[in-house]
């Protein structure tokens, strides 16, 4: 990543291989799953049960610490592989959009870059759907493991993995666009990193406005998304009716539907720190070698 304070997004590297943004972006997933997946599971609970983040963290205390990583392969392997493809195909379909499209004003083309990025990233809803099922305490004796709730889900046909599509494609495009929009002009206002030590906390802090923005916004549809996910079998529902079911449950008040969102932006603020600040630190390393 350049470190030019000018900079408004992700530039464009011609001169590192394609991998490198595939290689940067998974790692830094990889470290930020490991360390935030227990708050997640508790933001689960409240997007799903509509209760308190203490009632929710009381569940997942009462359960123990065998169980506290339990579902966490699903997201690991579902969040490194997306923000990889996140990163990496950014990159790639920004230069395809401004070798093939030059007429096109530049920040249209990232900004369709980033769509498009997002949308790709949807190929990995089996991933996030098997997480939000194992991560539901009803069905904790029915699933052994990942590999076990992937098996049962095929027997209720492929179309069962892909429950909560919409949602994630409302929700990862547009988000994306957001993302690699704000990134740049958030590090822009920062004080001048002009140690290593500070550009870390100038990445870390970047990361952790811009993540903790889009996840309040977009957090109403990650509780539908949620409740979407949550069901096995039976008539698939759509991303309208889901809403309108939950948004009445909940006493037709939109601050309900934000039930959850402490935590969640509290989540965000260091998972898109680290994950922006691990990505940095990547890169700077691949592109050293």
């Amino acid at each position: 990543m350049e470190s030019s304070r000018e900079d408004v997004t992700v530039p464009l590297m011609d001169h590192s291989p394609d991998w490198v943004e595939y290689a940067c972006g998974g790692g830094a997933a990889f470290f930020n799953i490991i360390i935030t997946f227990p708050l997640h599971k508790v933001i689960f609970r409240q997007q799903v049960f509509g209760i308190s983040g203490n009632s929710a963290f009381m569940q997942v205390k009462k359960e123990g610490l065998s169980q506290l990583y339990r579902g966490v392969l699903p997201p690991l392997l579902q969040k490194t592989f997306s923000v990889s493809l996140m990163f990496g195909l950014y990159d790639q379909y920004s230069r395809i959009l401004r070798s093939n499209c030059p007429f096109i004003p530049q920040s249209a083309t990232l900004h369709a870059a980033a769509i498009l990025s997002g949308t790709t990233e949807a190929i990995l809803v089996p991933f996030e759907r098997v997480q939000t099922i194992l991560q539901d305490q009803r069905r904790a004796n029915r699933f052994s493991n990942t590999i076990h709730a992937f098996r049962v889900l095929r027997m209720y046909g492929i179309g069962e993995y892909y429950r909560g599509l919409t949602a994630i494609l409302l929700r990862n495009g547009p988000s994306n666009a957001v993302f690699f929009s704000l990134r740049g002009k958030v590090n822009s206002v920062l004080p001048e990193a002009k140690t290593s030590a500070r550009k870390v906390r100038n990445d870390f802090v970047t990361g952790a406005v811009t993540g903790a923005f889009i996840s309040t916004v977009w957090y109403p549809v990650n509780v539908v998304k949620s409740r979407m996910q949550s069901k096995i079998g039976g008539e698939f529902r759509s991303f309208v009716y889901t809403f309108k079911q939950i948004y009445k449950e909940r006493n037709c008040r939109l601050r309900n539907m934000f039930l959850g969102v402490h935590l969640n932006y509290s989540r965000a603020l260091i998972s898109w720190g680290i994950i922006n600040a691990a990505y940095e630190i990547l890169k700077n390393c691949f592109m050293q070698d």
